[in-house]
């Protein structure tokens, strides 16, 4: 286990010094749901004092359309908080103007907002339609 730890640092911190300025054209937002242990609604006290990571957990990731490249990844909770930084975080890898879709998750709203402001053109997908844009 601490082989895989400390490969997986090294492979981070490349990621983080590498995957920088990108030229990227169109990126897609999305979040994939996990579980530590067990799923949240199932973390007791007991667990929660063993494990505290225990319970649910989202990975954050931003994909290039075209090459198919993740630009970074975040890991936390599915909240306005975690979207924050992970917009920030996609928002400072890139070096020009981009086409942005999210799915419909409202946090993305601000987010993109913060991180972008009117550098970008967004899209954010509410099901079958396209429910917000920004130029």
């Amino acid at each position: 286990m601490r082989l895989l730890r400390e490969v997986g640092e090294v492979c981070a911190d490349y990621q983080d010094r590498v995957l920088r300025n990108l030229k990227s054209r169109r990126i897609q937002l999305d979040e994939l749901w996990g579980f530590l242990y067990c799923k949240g609604k199932n973390v007791t006290p007991e667990i929660a004092a063993k494990y505290p990571c225990a319970g649910d957990v989202w990975l954050w990731s931003p994909i290039d359309a075209d090459s198919k490249l993740i630009l970074t990844w975040t890991l936390g909770e599915r909240d306005g908080r975690t979207a924050k930084h992970f917009v920030d975080d996609v928002a400072q890898r890139l070096s020009n103007r981009i086409q942005l879709t999210t799915d419909g998750h409202r946090v993305y709203l601000d987010a993109v907002e913060n991180a972008f402001g009117c550098d970008v053109d967004y899209a954010a997908d509410s099901g079958a339609r396209w429910s917000r844009f920004r130029n």
